[in-house]
C-alpha cells in the first residue's frame, strides 16, 4: 500500500511540475489535461487507501529523516489513518472535477498554464497537511496552502483588487498563523516531539493550564485558516481569484484545514471542553453573523463565500462539543454542494461577462437549464433539505446542540438555518427567474460547454446522495475519533427537532420563492438602518482599516520619512560620500609616473617606520 500512498501525495506535484516544465503556450491544452489526469489518478489511489483503511488498516511511513538535531528528530513522515484518508479521498476527488472545469473555464486566459502550476501545487500541499504524522509537518501544509492561496487569489495581479485581496488573505493568515507556531512550540517544549502518536499518549501527563494555552493557540491558527470573527474579512475579498480557485479554496483545500485541526487534535481538545465551549460559542455566533450578510449582499460569489464562513461555524459547533465525527460529516457534505455552487457561479459569470451582480441578471434559467438544475440542488443540499446531503449532517449538529442542553447555540444554529435557506434560494430566484434584467445591460448569455457540466455533475451527485453514507462513515471515523451517540434522545424528541429545523429551512425557501417572484423588496428597504449595518459588514472592515490599517500606514510613513529617510539613509550616504571623495582624492597617485610612485613609496615606508618606532611594544 505504501506506493499508493506516494501516488495519491506527489501525482499532484508531478501535474504541477509539468505544467512548469513542459507548459509552452502551444501546448496549454495538454498542460490541463495532463494536470487533471494526475488529479484522477491521486483520487482513485486514495479511495483504494479508502477502502483498505475501511477494513480496519493503518499505514505509517516515513519517506526520510528531516530534522534530526540534539534531541530533536522530526522526520518526513505520513499517516493514513481513518481520519487522514476520509480528508484525503474528498480532496483528490473534488480537486479533480475541479481541475477539469478549470480546462474549460481558463481556456481563453493567457496564464492558462500557470494557473494549473498554483492549483495543481495548492493540491499538494493540502495533502501534505492532512496526510503528515507530525504537527511540524501539518505546519508546513498549512503554510503551503497559504502561500498556493496568495499565489491563486492574486493571480491576475495586474488588477489591484486581486493584489490586495491576496495581500490581505496573506497577512490576516500570518497574524493567526504565528498563534499556531507558538502552541505547537508549546507542545515540544513539553513532550519533547512533534509526533501525532507520542504527543497524544503524552498529552494527559502535561499540567492543564499548560494544555489550556496549547489549545488556546492551534485553535487561533484555525481561526485564520478557516477564517472565523476576527480573521473573517479576508475569506470574502478572495473571491476577486478565479472561480474555480474559489471553490478549491471554500470547498476542498485551505478554509476546511482549521476544522481539520481541531479534529485531528482531539484528544488535546477533549481535555480542555472550556476550551470547546468557547469554540461552540464563537462557531455559533459566526454561522448567524455570516448568514446575515448574505441577506442582503448582490454579489453572486460573496453570497456564497459568506454562505461558506457560516457553515465553518456549524462545524466548529460540532467539533467544540465533542462531536468530531459530525463536524468531519459536516466537513465532507460541505465539500460537495459547496463545489458545485461555486463552479455554478462560474458559468454564470461567463455567461455574464463576468458580471457579478445578481440583480443584473434574472431568467437566466432559460438560456441555462443545466446549470440552474445543478445549483438549485447544491441550494438544497446547502440549506438542509431531506433527502440532500446536507440535511443528514446539519440536522445532527443541531441535535448535538440541543442534546447537550445549550439551547442557546442550539437556537442560534436554528436561525442560521433559516436564514441560509433563505439567502440561497434568493440567489436562485434572482439569477435564474424572474424578469430577464441582462437584456438591459446588452448580456448573452448561454450554457457552458458539455464538458464542463460532466465536470460538475459527480459533485451534484453527491450533494443529492452523501448523507445516506452517514453510518458507514460514522463507522470508519471513529475508529479513530471518539464516539457520539446522538440517539440519547427519545426518538419522538428527535423527529420533533428534525421537523422544527426542516420547518424553517422551508419557511426560508417559500418565503424567498414567494417574495421574490412578485418583484422582491421595494428599494425604501436599503435605507433602513439594518440593511446598511449588513450591507456595510457591520462596518467591520472600514474598522479595520481607519484603527489598525490608517495608523499603522501612519507610523510607518512616519518612520519611513522622518527615521529611514532623514537619518539612517543620511548617515549612510555622508559615509559614502566621504569614502568617495578620499578615493577621489587619492587616485591622484595612481598618475603612472615611475619616479613619482616610487617617492610615494618611500614616504610610506617611512611613515611605516615611523608608526613602528613610536608603538614599540619594547619600549
Amino acid at each position: 500500500m505504501e506506493k499508493y500512498i506516494y501516488i495519491t501525495l506527489f501525482a499532484p506535484l508531478v501535474g504541477s511540475m509539468f505544467a512548469a516544465v513542459f507548459g509552452g503556450r502551444d501546448k496549454k491544452l495538454i498542460t490541463g489535461i495532463f494536470a487533471s489526469i494526475m488529479l484522477i489518478v491521486s483520487s482513485i489511489s486514495a479511495l483504494i487507501l479508502l477502502y483498505n483503511v475501511s477494513q480496519g488498516h493503518i499505514y505509517h511511513v516515513k519517506l526520510m529523516d528531516w530534522i534530526d538535531v540534539g534531541g530533536l528528530n522530526i522526520p518526513f513522515g505520513f499517516v493514513v489513518d481513518s481520519v487522514s484518508v476520509i480528508m484525503m479521498a474528498m480532496v483528490t476527488f473534488v480537486s479533480s472535477m475541479i481541475h477539469i472545469y478549470s480546462i474549460g473555464y481558463m481556456e481563453h486566459d493567457k496564464s492558462f498554464n500557470r494557473f494549473f502550476i498554483y492549483l495543481s501545487l495548492f493540491v499538494f500541499s493540502m495533502l501534505i497537511l492532512v496526510m503528515s504524522d507530525n504537527f511540524l509537518g501539518l505546519f508546513i501544509g498549512w503554510e503551503g496552502v497559504g502561500l498556493c492561496s496568495w499565489l491563486l487569489i492574486g493571480f491576475w495581479y495586474h488588477k489591484d483588487t486581486a493584489s490586495w485581496a491576496a495581500n490581505e488573505a496573506f497577512i490576516m493568515n500570518r497574524i493567526a498563523d504565528l498563534g499556531m507556531l507558538l502552541g505547537i512550540l508549546l507542545i515540544y517544549w513539553n513532550i519533547g516531539s512533534l509526533q501525532y502518536d507520542i504527543v497524544f499518549a503524552k498529552i494527559s501527563g502535561v499540567s492543564l493550564t499548560t494544555v489550556t494555552v496549547i489549545g488556546i493557540l492551534l485553535f487561533i491558527g484555525a481561526m485564520g485558516k478557516s477564517a472565523q470573527f476576527p480573521f473573517h474579512t479576508w475569506l470574502a475579498d478572495a473571491m476577486e481569484g478565479p472561480t474555480p480557485v474559489s471553490a478549491l479554496i471554500h470547498a476542498a483545500t485551505m478554509v476546511t484545514a482549521g476544522v481539520f485541526l481541531v479534529i485531528r487534535a482531539n484528544q488535546v481538545f477533549s481535555m480542555i471542553p472550556e476550551v470547546g465551549i468557547f469554540i461552540a460559542s464563537l462557531g455559533a455566533f459566526v454561522a448567524v453573523f455570516a448568514a446575515s450578510m448574505a441577506l442582503v449582499h448582490n454579489d453572486l460569489k460573496k453570497i456564497i463565500a459568506y454562505s461558506t464562513l457560516s457553515q465553518l461555524g456549524y462545524m466548529f459547533v460540532a467539533a467544540g462539543l465533542g462531536a468530531y465525527w459530525i463536524a468531519l460529516f459536516h466537513l465532507i457534505t460541505h465539500a460537495f454542494f459547496k463545489s458545485v455552487l461555486f463552479l455554478g457561479a462560474g458559468n454564470v459569470m461567463h455567461a455574464m461577462d463576468d458580471e457579478l451582480n445578481i440583480k443584473k441578471m434574472g431568467a437566466l434559467g432559460d438560456k441555462m437549464k443545466w446549470t440552474m438544475i445543478i445549483m438549485a440542488v447544491a441550494s438544497l443540499a446547502l440549506s438542509g433539505i431531506y433527502p440532500f446531503a446536507g440535511f443528514f449532517s446539519k440536522d445532527k449538529i443541531l441535535e448535538v446542540a440541543f442534546t447537550q442542553n445549550h439551547y442557546i447555540l442550539w437556537a442560534l444554529l436554528w436561525i442560521g438555518a433559516g436564514m441560509t435557506a433563505f439567502y440561497s434560494f434568493r440567489l436562485v430566484m434572482l439569477v435564474f427567474f424572474g424578469e430577464a434584467k441582462y437584456k438591459r445591460f446588452g448580456f448573452h448569455p448561454h450554457e457552458v460547454k458539455a464538458f464542463v457540466l460532466w465536470s460538475m455533475a459527480p459533485l451534484a451527485l453527491f450533494a443529492t446522495i452523501g448523507g445516506f453514507f452517514e453510518h458507514p462513515f460514522e463507522r470508519l471515523a471513529t475508529e479513530l475519533l471518539p464516539s457520539y451517540d446522538i440517539d440519547i434522545v427519545p426518538h419522538f424528541m428527535s423527529y420533533v427537532l428534525m421537523t422544527v429545523t426542516l420547518g424553517i429551512a422551508f419557511s426560508g425557501i417559500f418565503y424567498a420563492v414567494y417574495k421574490y417572484s412578485t418583484g422582491g423588496f421595494s428599494k425604501e428597504v436599503e435605507e433602513y438602518p439594518i440593511y446598511k449595518l449588513l450591507s456595510n459588514q457591520y462596518y467591520i472592515p472600514d474598522f479595520y482599516n481607519k484603527c489598525i490599517v490608517g495608523p499603522y500606514m501612519t507610523v510607518s510613513t512616519f518612520l519611513w520619512q522622518k527615521i529611514d529617510v532623514a537619518i539612517v539613509d543620511k548617515i549612510v550616504d555622508t559615509i559614502a560620500r566621504v569614502l568617495y571623495s578620499g578615493g577621489d582624492k587619492a587616485r591622484v597617485m595612481q598618475s603612472g609616473n615611475l619616479s613619482k610612485m616610487l617617492r610615494l613609496m618611500v614616504f610610506g615606508l617611512l611613515v611605516l617606520l615611523l608608526l613602528a618606532v613610536i608603538f614599540n611594544p619594547a619600549k
